[in-house]
């Protein structure tokens, strides 16, 4: 690079450029006649819309460490996923360090340790490109966690709980409803562990997918 190259920062999440002021630009612009261009700006460079994320989707893990099994399993299953959602009972928030620096969104359950309580929220939201996504356990919510869903999340593109251990994937009207099941096998009938993978770029669209097997 020619001294005195014009630097510049780009957002990781979303691949906004960001161009430094243009005073300093003029800057350097004097220091390198005829070798400064200007670039485009950042509004035409960025398009939403063709951007897409992965989140990987995962609740009810019930552990109380990451343990070797876990950290196979994650690095099996979300590893081009740049994001982590976690649905609550983890049980212990400990977990969530064996996502390295990923951006993470994670709600405690009911039965989650005292630590989880203290560090994570009951219900939170955040986007996800650009769709607004609810993210709950649900245990609060009684029986029908479904239809408490709307009260808390009115304007959510998608809404995501676990605390059933039944994996659900569909829409109501344009919004989505996702419930990755159980990460941790087991279950009455020794049922598989599942998770969820959530797509977002032109649309919002997940997909259940069980637990693989490991050697």
């Amino acid at each position: 690079m020619f001294s005195g190259a014009i630097s510049f920062t780009v957002c990781r999440r979303t691949g906004e450029i960001t161009l430094p002021p243009p005073e300093n630009r003029q800057q350097i612009r004097r220091k390198n006649i005829g070798i400064f261009r200007q670039l485009p700006i950042a509004a035409n460079y960025y398009d939403p819309t063709t951007m897409q994320q992965r989140a990987g989707v995962l609740s009810d893990t019930h552990l109380s460490g990451a343990d070797a099994t876990f950290r196979k399993q994650i690095s099996l299953c979300f590893a081009d996923c740049d994001v982590i959602i976690h649905a609550g009972d983890l049980t212990d928030p400990s977990i969530l360090d064996a996502f390295g620096d990923r951006e993470i969104h994670a709600v405690h359950g009911n039965m989650c340790r005292q630590e989880a309580f203290a560090r994570l929220p009951t219900e939170t939201s955040f986007r996800l490109g650009r769709f607004l996504i609810g993210l709950t356990h649900g245990a609060h919510l009684g029986l029908d966690i479904e239809s408490g869903l709307w009260d808390i999340f009115p304007g959510a593109d998608a809404m995501i709980y676990g605390h059933t251990h039944r994996p659900v994937c569909h829409r109501i009207g344009n919004t989505l409803v996702l419930n990755p099941g159980a990460f941790r096998a087991g279950g009455r009938f020794g049922a598989p562990g599942t998770y969820a993978i959530l797509e977002a770029g032109e649309s919002l669209r997940a997909r259940i997918y069980e637990l693989p097997h490991l050697p």
